[in-house]
């Protein structure tokens, strides 16, 4: 959800809407991601301006002129004010950004905050360089800040059958949601991309689903065939219920007690009731699953530039965090297996 200061600087600014279609319409970013570049140069620009958010002073509006003529000078102090805020942000030096670096680690935002922000920045003046509003990129020189490495949660094999047989299959809402816990973990898809599912997706005869990933790019996914089962067995409950109910939707997968697609929080939820019925971790996410499966395939004997395609990551970077949890894993079994002698070293 967008801020009320937010908002504020978006009316201020011609330019930064402009680059916010530029994702959505040219890279085909989501509006969801779009919205979180625009709170990021929001506060940027309020940074800019020396407003609330900078901790320094946030000039009042200037109220409409109410007498005859009001209208057009409300049109023209709103002009001036735009051409105001995109002179600043387009008058930007290298020195400013790393002040506002600075502020955001005074404000103690998380290293991951900060270089996201800042990450928003270095594509907002590429893109103002591109279209020649500016000369130069004043953030091509700064350094992202170095980000502390935390090796994503998996669960063991165990771990995972005892969740996954958890929902009772004898209901329609306990095959839907096994069948949703199977899928997430048979093709390590992203819970976003687990809801978008239609019913056309699942290819029962290539075993493989059709996934619509980030940036709307599209890949295909093996499935198991274990997994292919219980989704088959949600899908006869599932056109039951149909048949008696008009406002199912006849071509999404996965849908909620009233026929129409479940939310990624619905997911959420359900997952956290099965984690409590099986007395596993509540802290484990559905994008855990995820984690499982990229690590269980790499301890399986699969190469990384393979688990990356699984995943739908553009960067193999992103992919080789999993190469670090395996090894810890294995080094794990290995000092379990062989547990240290008190000293005396075996001839």
């Amino acid at each position: 959800m967008i801020k009320q200061t937010d908002r504020h600087i978006m009316e201020e600014s011609t330019i930064i809407p402009k680059f916010l279609d530029y994702l959505k319409y040219e890279r085909r970013f989501s509006e969801h991601t779009a919205k979180c570049y625009g709170a990021d140069l929001s506060q940027f620009g309020e940074f800019l301006k020396g407003g609330s958010d900078a901790g320094g002073r946030h000039d009042e509006p200037i109220p409409p002129d109410h007498h005859e003529g009001g209208s057009q000078q409300a049109v023209a102090v709103a002009t001036k004010v735009q051409v105001e805020v995109d002179q600043l942000l387009l008058s930007v030096q290298t020195d400013s950004i790393r002040t506002y670096l600075t502020f955001l680690n005074e404000k103690q935002y998380s290293k991951a905050t900060i270089a996201r922000k800042l990450a928003t920045l270095r594509s907002f003046y590429k893109f103002l360089v591109k279209r020649e509003h500016v000369a130069s990129n004043p953030v091509v020189s700064i350094r992202t800040p170095k980000q502390e490495k935390k090796l994503p949660r998996f669960l063991e094999f165990e771990e995972v059958k005892q969740l996954l047989d958890t929902p009772p299959m004898n209901t329609w809402l306990g095959a839907r949601d096994r069948a949703i816990l199977e899928t997430l973990y048979s093709t390590g898809i992203r819970v976003s991309e687990l809801v978008a599912l239609n019913m056309d997706d699942i290819d029962f005869l290539g075993e493989v689903v059709h996934v619509r990933g980030k940036g709307k790019k599209e890949r295909i996914a093996p499935i198991g065939s274990s997994a292919l089962q219980v989704i088959q067995h949600y899908m006869e409950y599932r056109n039951k219920r149909a048949q008696s109910n008009g406002n199912f939707d006849a071509r999404v997968l996965f849908v909620n007690k009233h026929g129409r697609r479940l939310s990624t929080r619905s997911v959420r939820r359900k997952m956290d009731k099965y984690l409590k019925m099986a007395g596993l971790d509540p802290a484990i996410s559905p994008h855990t699953l995820r984690h499982s499966f990229a690590t269980h395939m790499l301890n399986n004997g699969a190469d990384l530039r393979s688990v990356q395609e699984l995943l739908g990551h553009q960067s193999l970077s992103t992919t080789q965090v999993y190469t670090h949890l395996s090894t810890t894993r294995i080094k794990e079994v290995y000092d379990g297996a062989h547990p240290r002698n008190n000293g005396h070293d075996d001839d």
